[in-house]
């Protein structure tokens, strides 16, 4: 293209539709107004007034931004007046030339082209097929509204980023908010930076400390960042919903265009209104996202139980989503739920290529324990308080109450002696120094105080304060202790600190079976063994009580806790991940707390429950941790305590057992029952978890689920859709390598693109490493694997993310995903991945370069083989964009057209054949007697050439009118 200055130094005023270039960016003209003031009262140099022209950029990294400018004042303007092919002044090597249409080609993600999908090639994820079907849905939706409700350990979240990063590339999606649990937000912040090359800033009371530190006191962090991260429990307080409010549009105002582009929402069942009978409850989560979901434009729940079996809470849930397909107390359309929900479970998904299983076998094992009888008095003790506390129980308040606390110490004694004193302790000083007024707490503060004990949380001591405060409240409202009251709690008060100082007989049983799995003999195994625990106090005990067995020493045990720093967290999670020849840790001590959403599955398939929780979500939420995707043994093994001769009654033979030992069958039934019903846990699990209430409370040991299965029937019809899974998942994954074919997107052609650019940018070459199962092959002519050189200026941030997380070595780097998948000592530098992008960038830059800037001459000559052509041909390479009235792409690609020299003469070939000719040309150049022969013929050859292009132009054009029409 030309510029076209003016008479007086300024560039002309340009027409709407044409391309200028303001403050070295290229935008196009989109308006333009004329000044009504009398041109001699606005400008002493131009006497025809003053322009304000509205610009759209069309560059890559800024396409659709806006700018205003008034023409006649904005210094180093330029008008393209005019397409013309870059002159033969030089010649590029053919490599060079490739990189760059390559990098121009990459740069191609359009809003109409509902074919390619190019997200799964830029992100660090291995791929999968059955993950494909989200961000395929996705590119074909107007509006994206999507319920992911895969299993669990299916990847929903890599789904996820799958669908806003395509998003990100067709220039649909800028501003993203993930609202999630607490304990989810590190997880999510790093996987979209590791994996995605996506930068989120999570919105908490540090950062909103930080901001109005930094930036003053009426910084709002909601409009401050363009991709964020917070928790459901955050968003839904008073200060964060009202500078929320703040930015929403006031009373009548447009909400269109929207605010933001797109709200994921994870565990999204937590926001549903609660069921109870026939109606849904609301809560503080369910109003939060009824306020913002309307100002976001595309929206992705995710959840593994989007049904809780409440019509009314799921169809609330619905309505959240898509209010246009779906409302509240409505059944959904099976057809429209289809549309918008993406669900399958590991069972449904077919087999390997061999025939073996994706996901491995789940195996549950009881370990046995031997209870002494102290330990069965206490429990016989417990037992009796609760009967005698709730025989005295006067009312539905102190009923409510004392129910509460007494589950509270049932649940602290099946975890460890520690826990129960330290709660029992709370207790009974709650009891002798409660004032008790006839003003009494209404039951709505009441129950306000005692649910947040049940809230999720990221921070154990968090949870140990409210625990502690709800214990006080609860109490204060019991009837005081009497003579037998004390006598009880006396004596359990003194097991519980003698079995706390020495020990109990799970204690004992538990190192038993750990030596026999990490240190047989004496010597250390490479096996490794998750411990969960629901309480920091027993995770403290057990932590003692192992160092004191040798079991702790030189890294070899590791915790895990809520509200323990960021990056010890994320050091403990690396070395677990980490391959346990030179990781030494083989114990992993984790609290609920910290370790919802953490994987640590590589290589690990032990997994135990100190206690069994009662609710079964959260034994589910753990199991999650190892049996996942990526898991590489062919079982996982999830253990539970149980009382001497569970075996033999479960094979029939009838035994005495104490209260205790059946209380621990029970729970042990309630566990292999969540197991089997796991794909309707949203129905069932409620009613698991209130039949395990009232058996610890003294009721009734049944566990009769049926009603509530019979019930979920139509809850799974509705969620199992009939489709052939098996050839949907091979259409999406031969969508993906029609992609690959499309764009040449071959490891081979990333690999040249970042050599040509380093060497273009005046930085060191790639160096070549060698690794173990990687290089040298025998199969292999090149190198495929590199350490990065050290790289100057800005491009040294290139070196992000290679420094290990465990080892802190430097890894070298890959461009084939097949060579980084399973290994974590290399890393894969994927399209969007730091280094790669900063070289697409480097060379996209050359399509508007100043003629005295350019680093390519934009030119190559190459050789094809004779019997292809007969004498010499000539080719020129456009790029056709196609951009809406809104300034989105809607489509880009980049066209070719070109003919062969006879006689002096160009002669236009047709498609087929410029196709055919340019797969058959090599690396290998001509000698530069031809060079300058071909160059000397530009001036014949240029007009030709150019009309040539300018045909495939409009033929391409009207292609694409007709297909954007339909």
């Amino acid at each position: 293209m030309t510029a076209q200055p003016s008479e007086f130094g300024i560039a002309p005023v340009p027409e709407q539709g044409q391309l200028v270039v303001v403050r070295q960016r290229t935008y196009t003209v989109t308006d333009i107004s004329q000044s009504s003031i009398a041109a001699g009262l606005t400008s002493s140099v131009q006497p025809t007034g003053q322009h304000l022209v509205m610009l759209s950029s069309i560059e890559d990294d800024a396409l659709g931004e806006e700018l205003q400018v008034v023409w006649e004042l904005e210094p180093g303007t330029s008008v393209q007046q005019s397409l013309s092919l870059p002159e033969p002044l030089g010649f590029d090597s053919p490599a060079r030339l490739e990189a760059f249409l390559n990098a121009v080609r990459w740069g191609a993600a359009s809003t109409a082209d509902i074919r390619s999908i190019q997200s799964p090639f830029r992100s660090g994820i291995d791929i999968e097929d059955y993950q494909l079907d989200p961000v395929v849905r996705a590119i074909q939706m107007p509006r994206v509204n999507l319920l992911i409700a895969d299993d669990v350990g299916l990847g929903k979240t890599i789904e996820a980023g799958m669908v806003l990063l395509e998003l990100v590339l067709r220039h649909r999606a800028r501003k993203a908010l993930v609202v999630c649990p607490s304990s989810l937000q590190l997880q999510w912040r790093d996987q979209m930076r590791d994996k995605f090359g996506l930068e989120f800033r999570i919105v908490d009371s540090d950062l909103m400390r930080e901001l109005r530190r930094t930036r003053g006191l009426h910084v709002n962090p909601w409009t401050h960042y363009p991709r964020l991260i917070t928790s459901i429990d955050f968003l839904k307080r008073e200060r964060p919903m009202r500078l929320f409010r703040e930015i929403l549009p006031a009373g009548d105002a447009p909400t269109y265009p929207r605010l933001f582009d797109l709200l994921i929402l994870d565990e999204a069942h937590n926001v549903a209104p609660s069921g109870r009978g026939k109606y849904a409850t609301d809560s503080l989560r369910t109003d939060s996202i009824r306020l913002l979901s309307p100002h976001f434009e595309h929206k992705l729940f995710l959840s593994a139980t989007p049904h809780n079996g409440y019509r009314e809470s799921f169809s609330a849930l619905l309505e959240l989503l898509d209010d246009q397909r779906f409302a509240r107390g409505i059944d959904p359309d099976p057809k429209q739920l289809q549309a918008i929900m993406v669900r399958r479970l590991k069972s449904e998904l077919p087999p390997k290529w061999d025939g073996s299983p994706r996901f491995p076998k789940r195996v549950l094992e009881p370990l046995e324990v031997a209870y002494s009888p102290e330990e069965k008095r206490v429990h016989a003790l417990l037992q009796q308080y609760t009967k005698l506390k709730k025989e005295s129980a006067e009312g539905q308040q102190q009923q409510y109450v004392t129910e509460f606390v007494l589950k509270l110490l049932k649940k602290r004694l099946f975890s460890s002696p520690a826990a129960f004193a330290s709660t029992l302790a709370q207790h009974e000083k709650s009891l002798r120094s409660a004032k008790r007024s006839g003003i009494q707490p209404s039951m709505g503060v009441l129950q306000k105080t005692i649910e947040r004990v049940d809230e999720e949380y990221s921070d154990d001591a968090e949870r140990e304060d409210n625990t502690q405060e709800a214990i006080e409240a609860a109490t204060s409202l019991i009837k005081s202790a009497s003579k037998d009251d004390l006598q009880i709690l006396n004596e359990m008060k003194a097991w519980a600190h003698s079995a706390s100082a020495s020990g109990d007989s799970k204690l004992r049983a538990f190192v038993s079976w750990i030596k026999d799995i990490v240190r047989p003999n004496g010597k250390w195994t490479n096996e490794r063994v998750i411990i969960f625990t629901e309480y920091r106090a027993t995770q403290k005990w057990l932590q003692t009580f192992l160092a004191s067995e040798g079991l702790a020493g030189g890294d070899r045990m590791m915790t895990l806790y809520g509200g323990m720093d960021a990056a010890e967290r994320e050091r403990i999670k690396a070395a677990f991940q980490f391959d346990p020849v030179h990781s030494p840790v083989r114990i992993l001590l984790a609290t609920d707390a910290a370790s919802e959403g953490i994987d640590l599955q590589n290589h690990c398939f032990r997994l135990l429950h100190f206690e069994i929780p009662w609710n079964p979500n959260r034994m589910e939420q753990r199991n999650g941790r190892i049996d996942r995707h990526g898991q590489r043994a062919k079982e996982v093994k999830v253990y539970h305590f149980v009382g001497k001769g569970y075996r033999e009654a479960a094979a029939g033979v009838t035994a005495n057992v104490s209260d205790l030992e059946a209380d621990l069958e029970f729970l042990m039934r309630a566990a292999v029952k969540v197991n089997t019903i796991r794909e309707d846990l949203g129905k069932v699990g409620p009613v698991i978890a209130e039949l395990v209430e009232a058996a610890m409370l003294g009721g009734a040991r049944t566990l009769d689920t049926a009603r509530a299965e019979r019930e979920s029937e139509p809850i799974r019809k509705l969620l199992k859709f009939e489709r052939d899974l098996k050839t949907q998942i091979a259409r999406h994954y031969d969508q993906l390598r029609e992609t690959k074919k499309e764009l040449q997107l071959d490891p081979e052609n990333i690999q040249a693109v970042v050599e040509i650019a380093l060497a273009l940018a005046g930085q060191p070459p790639l160096i070549p490493a060698k690794m173990e199962g990687i290089w040298p092959d025998p199969t292999r002519k090149l190198c495929p694997i590199f350490h990065l050189p050290a790289l100057k200026g800005s491009w040294a941030r290139a070196a992000e993310g290679l420094v290990h997380p465990h080892t802190g070595e430097t890894r070298p780097i890959v461009f084939d995903h097949a060579l980084a998948n399973g290994r974590d000592d290399v890393v894969l530098a994927h399209m969007n991945h730091v280094l790669v992008q900063m070289c697409l960038r480097l060379l996209r830059a050359e399509v508007w370069s100043p003629a005295g800037k350019k680093k390519l001459s934009r030119v190559a000559a190459a050789t094809v083989p004779d019997d292809v052509l007969d004498s010499p041909a000539v080719f020129a390479h456009g790029r056709l964009v196609v951009i809406g009235g809104d300034s989105q792409r809607l489509h880009e690609e980049v066209i070719v057209s070109g003919g062969v020299l006879r006689e002096g003469r160009f002669s236009r070939m047709n498609v087929g054949e410029v196709r055919d000719a340019l797969a058959a040309r090599t690396t290998q150049e001509p000698s530069q007697a031809v060079k300058q022969r071909l160059a000397s013929l530009w001036s014949k050859i240029e007009a030709p050439l150019m009309q040539s292009l300018e045909a495939r132009v409009k033929e391409r054009t009207a292609g694409l009118e007709k297909l954007l029409s339909e």
